[in-house]
């Protein structure tokens, strides 16, 4: 499951998704959640997963890295959806186990749970087209672009974008170095799949003290290397490569406000308007 795990993983391609600049994705990509969790029905959530696939299909991004990075939140997923089939009671009753209603199964459980399963996955996908399409460097030029306003509040913005892309950048390192300790240890005869639960835990720890030592060597490597040569972070530094919005970019934001706008159109102000449609399906 942990070498599952393709969040911040970069790869290069020339498709319109990488061409894009990296201010108008992440941009983009905040509108996208924000329309993501502002739909409420089926029609505009549906619209938002559609538009998902499509994006992964343009990113030119194969299906299967995508499906291991979905492979690691399967059970974050599948507990949602069953606290949600149990929790919301509203609609008619499909089974019931026990004599309590709070543990009903309902239709509107159901369509809570496959809301909530899908809305996790939209998120998930655009989430990662983010990091799959756009390299750190360009990524933290760009927040910091995007975060300079705050620089007027005396915020070291590029501090903090740094750090942002730093720990970003490390999570597929720390994932290979933890496949390496768990792969070390089997080689010495340790049980790390077997057992009780409490037994698992105490398994974890010959795997979680190595893996803070070499965290914390790589921490320091990367720190000498940045004062060798002459990185402070601070005053007017130039940049190799300038970022420039093009006509794609202006277009794609327009694109993605048009569909924020119209994703809340249809989740509060036509809602009788779908219910209608709804009956008549």
């Amino acid at each position: 499951m942990i070498k599952d795990i393709t969040i911040g993983q970069f790869f290069p391609g020339d498709s319109l998704i990488h061409k894009l600049d990296a201010r108008a994705k992440i941009v983009v990509l905040l509108l996208f959640i924000v329309a993501l969790f502002t739909c409420r029905n089926f029609f505009s959530l549906g619209l938002l997963f559609l538009m998902s696939i499509i994006s992964v299909l343009i990113s030119k991004i194969s299906f299967s890295v995508v499906l291991k990075g979905l492979k690691a939140i399967i059970f974050l997923v599948c507990f949602t959806a069953v606290l949600q089939i149990f929790y919301n009671d509203s609609g008619e009753i499909l089974w019931k186990p026990f004599s309590d209603k709070d543990f009903a199964i309902t239709t509107g459980g159901v369509f809570s749970a496959l809301f909530i399963t899908i809305r996790i996955v939209s998120l998930i996908l655009s989430s990662s087209l983010l990091t799959y399409t756009t390299s750190p460097t360009m990524l933290t030029e760009a927040i910091e672009r995007l975060l300079s306003p705050l620089t007027y509040l005396k915020v070291n913005v590029h501090s903090l974008s740094m750090m942002m892309t730093i720990a970003l950048r490390f999570i597929p390192t720390l994932i290979e170095e933890i496949n390496i300790i768990m792969s070390a240890q089997k080689a010495r005869g340790a049980d790390l799949e077997t057992g009780s639960l409490m037994q698992r835990a105490k398994a974890l720890v010959p795997i979680f003290v190595p893996l803070f030592v070499s965290s914390f060597r790589r921490a320091y490597e990367l720190a000498f290397a940045m004062e060798c040569r002459c990185y402070t972070g601070a005053g007017k530094r130039t940049r190799m490569k300038k970022m420039q919005f093009a006509l794609r970019d202006y277009l794609m934001l327009v694109f993605i406000i048009i569909l924020t706008a119209s994703v809340i159109y249809l989740s509060y102000f036509a809602q009788s308007t779908l219910f209608i449609f709804e009956k008549v399906i």
